[in-house]
């Protein structure tokens, strides 16, 4: 029996009962492996939502698309980006800017999911690529954080790299919906990208990531075959192996001496 997709009011309703899985995935086949393999949320690129098949491939995958704050622009861009992938499919959108934007949003109904603790695109504040939270200070601007979504009208937030404790005491005081990044079970869904699962990744690998195939290996060798199958016909074109008389279409004997003689006139 198929899922049915969950709405905002089904997320908040699961809050503290289980841990949700969400992905990252970037193309279709991984979405519909997410689908198939009964993962709760995606956060995908808007142009995957934008793709009138994407929701034959992910019918109950709750969809998240997502852009860097500075890719999309100010407060009217966002919602004028926002209503654009609402309209195509997405259930939510993650909004990294800054709480007045999410409170744009929210304010037009839609479902925005905010970013705390380790934010790539603000880590120069928080210094640089490495925990967030790790002091009561520190903690405590996280909780702020938090509490400023909430009053803005955000659905959840993503967490990430932070304490453990810390993130299970900010998800026991809040009604945001905790997308953990590497801050442990203590929050609402556990969030990995693909490529560190899938095993694509050939950069840094993130402590909290876990690798499940080696599909950089089996890139590397369909790689090597392709090497391979286009230097045999390198080869064979520079000995006359190709083509050979089957690759290519023959002339009826008759048609082609009337063909030649007309040449042979001009």
């Amino acid at each position: 029996m198929s899922r049915k997709r969950p709405t905002v009011a089904d997320l908040r309703a699961m809050k503290g009962k289980r841990q949700l899985t969400m992905l990252r995935v970037l193309t279709m086949d991984e979405a519909e492996a997410a689908e198939r393999a009964g993962v709760d949320i995606v956060s995908v690129p808007p142009e995957l939502v934008l793709n009138p098949e994407y929701r034959d491939a992910a019918p109950s995958l709750f969809t998240m698309p997502g852009e860097n704050f500075y890719e999309i622009g100010t407060a009217d861009d966002f919602l004028r980006w926002a209503f654009r992938l609402y309209k195509a499919g997405a259930d939510a959108v993650y909004c990294s800017a800054g709480f007045a934007t999410v409170k744009r949003l929210a304010d037009d109904a839609i479902p925005v999911i905010g970013h705390v603790g380790l934010i790539p695109s603000r880590a120069t504040w928080t210094g640089g690529f490495k925990a967030v939270g790790k002091t009561a200070e520190t903690a405590m601007q996280i909780f702020e954080a938090v509490k400023q979504y909430e009053a803005v009208g955000a659905l959840g937030a993503e967490i990430e790299v932070v304490p453990v404790e810390v993130a299970k005491a900010i998800s026991e005081r809040t009604s945001l919906i905790m997308l953990s990044m590497g801050a442990g079970t203590g929050c609402d869904a556990q969030y990995l990208f693909a490529d560190d699962i899938l095993g694509q990744n050939r950069g840094h690998m993130p402590r909290h990531s876990k690798v499940y195939r080696n599909f950089a290996a089996e890139y590397d060798r369909l790689q090597a075959e392709r090497v391979a199958a286009f230097s045999e016909y390198v080869a064979d074109v520079n000995s006359g192996a190709y083509p050979e008389d089957k690759h290519v279409v023959r002339m009826d004997p008759a048609e082609l001496k009337l063909f030649l003689d007309k040449v042979g006139q001009l």
